[in-house]
């Protein structure tokens, strides 16, 4: 990378409201969010936001795509990882064995003891993230450990969900609603993966999670917000359950002890991007 693009990103990224923007849209990666998003979720003017998604698409860090009549805007992973090769590497010139750690990490193996430790994180804990947990328990519970939690408390179980997960054959006798706290206390199973499975959960600022656990943004439209009969609604939590369903057994299937750790991210993000 030239001094001179990466001087512009630099700059890009030393404003705290573009700093904020391009942070949002990591956690929101693969998938992107749209200016109306971005801006209820950071309490960011229009206009303000505006000139934020200039500055950062300038600097190629983020990009726009059209779905529709709407601009969905993403990070530049590709442009993102050149930068932070640019800071490696040139620290690496002078001083090898203060980035040697670092650059052994990408290419090592994540982890080889089973069961690994999977967290799914929405916003309720009452539906998307409990249909991943109960799945995933279910399809290989001699390699995974699934758990779910919620960012907003004093939630309880959807019966719709539930009902969909018992007409899937589901053990449901266990599931509860749980905060997100249970995870970050001392005495917390260690994470292996972390998912996000709804746009609000992925937005919101969470502290590092121990051991530095894969993680990736699967978002899932709401089933609680469905409207109509009850049949359509339960055709929307139906919905739900099937595409948690098709990326669980995406993610099942991946070789876990084999690959290294950008493998594995880029994997996990592809079933996230996937949504066919």
């Amino acid at each position: 990378m030239e001094i001179n693009i990466a001087t512009q990103a630099f700059t890009a990224l030393g404003h705290p409201g573009r700093l904020s923007v391009f942070r949002l849209l990591v956690r929101r990666a693969p998938q992107g969010a749209r200016p109306t998003e971005i801006a209820e979720t950071l309490a960011l003017k229009q206009n303000t936001l505006s000139h934020y998604l200039a500055d950062l698409e300038s600097a190629g860090l983020i990009g726009a795509t059209r779905e529709g009549r709407s601009l969905i805007y993403s990070v530049d992973m590709q442009r993102a990882g050149d930068l932070l090769g640019y800071l490696v590497n040139d620290c690496c010139r002078g001083r090898p064995d203060l980035c040697a750690q670092l650059l052994q990490q990408g290419a090592s193996p994540v982890m080889s003891t089973q069961p690994f430790n999977v967290l799914f994180i929405c916003s309720g804990n009452s539906a998307r993230s409990i249909f991943a947990e109960a799945i995933l328990n279910a399809t290989a519970p001699d390699r995974f450990r699934a758990f779910s939690a919620g960012t907003r408390p004093g939630t309880q179980l959807n019966t719709y969900a539930v009902e969909v997960l018992q007409r899937a054959g589901l053990d449901t006798s266990a599931l509860r609603s749980k905060h997100i706290s249970e995870f970050e206390a001392p005495d917390a199973p260690q994470m292996d993966f972390v998912f996000t499975v709804c746009d609000a959960a992925a937005a919101e600022e969470c502290a590092p999670w121990p051991g530095q656990p894969i993680s990736a943004h699967w978002g899932v439209p709401d089933p609680v917000k469905a409207t109509g009969t009850d049949a359509e609604k339960a055709l929307a939590f139906g919905k739900a359950f099937s595409e948690l369903n098709r990326r669980i057994m995406a993610f099942s299937a991946l070789p876990v002890d084999q690959l290294d750790r950008l493998a594995l991210q880029r994997s996990v993000d592809h079933i996230g991007r996937d949504q066919a």
